[in-house]
């Protein structure tokens, strides 16, 4: 069983996933990030693909994802810093990025590689579903990757349902219309758009994320979903830290307890 499925299995509330870019704050940070995100109590390990044009984020994570690329991490590189992590890491884990250098290094390789670490997962924003379904859905599948598609508050119940049908593990729930970064509480408006989709009793477990970073948000998001997603508020306490590890462990169960 993919490690996604077993967690929603196993746990059905205050999902934990935690985003952090690759090779930031240093190169060589990658694996001992993901080790104090499991120790800190996550329950998802999410890495971003560092990407020049990251699109559907905002300044926190494209200053981390220029800073990973001027530190020298690629896709190459991220999959040598993998290689053998599964000794360590029992949590999911889960590729966010985008198309271009994916395509750059081949869909096909990429997929192989993924499996061949274990990953668990991938999140590719500006994935069409008609392509990821004409092109890449057989792929995935062989190489048992999950595939995660994003909705928003202006999507209509129509497509989230068809998302539903296509998705694997879990659905993405993008809190507000905008891009990425950590914000003061949750909106009312917000809250009615949780609700909606809430009553529409997709087969999928439900992630919130976009303007999610402390304890408060996080349980506000997760009364009305199947957990959240924190970016933004984590590359900034990663960006901060004295002593990487405990300071990561102190802010998950900052969020959790």
């Amino acid at each position: 069983m993919n490690r996604i499925n077993y967690l929603f299995n196993t746990k059905k509330e205050r999902v934990l996933s935690i985003y952090f870019t690759a090779g930031f704050p240093e190169l060589e940070d990658t694996l001992p990030i993901m080790e104090a995100i499991q120790a800190g109590g996550a329950d998802i390990i999410e890495i971003g693909v560092p990407y020049s044009d990251p699109i559907a984020d905002g300044p926190t994570i494209q200053d981390s994802n220029l800073i990973a690329l001027e530190n020298g991490m690629s896709l190459k590189k991220l999959f040598d810093q993998l290689k053998g992590f599964r000794a360590k890491i029992h949590l999911p884990v889960v590729l966010m990025g985008y198309l271009n250098p994916i395509m750059q290094y081949g869909m096909e390789a990429f997929c192989k590689k993924c499996k061949e670490v274990g990953v668990d997962g991938l999140i590719l924003p500006d994935l069409p579903m008609q392509q990821y379904q004409d092109e890449f859905k057989e792929l995935f599948e062989e190489y048992g990757l999950f595939n995660t598609f994003l909705i928003s508050p202006q999507t209509s119940e129509k497509r989230i349902r068809e998302i539903d049908q296509n998705s694997n593990g879990f659905i993405y729930m993008v809190s507000a219309h905008s891009i990425t970064g950590a914000r003061t509480g949750i909106s009312e408006e917000q809250i009615a758009y949780f609700e909606r989709v809430k009553a529409m009793n997709l087969k999928n477990p439900r992630l919130i994320g976009f303007g999610i970073s402390d304890s408060e948000t996080f349980t506000t998001a997760s009364n009305y979903s199947n957990g959240s997603i924190i970016g933004s508020a984590f590359i900034k306490k990663v960006k901060d830290a004295k002593n990487l590890s405990e300071d990561i462990q102190e802010y998950i169960q900052s969020v959790i307890s």
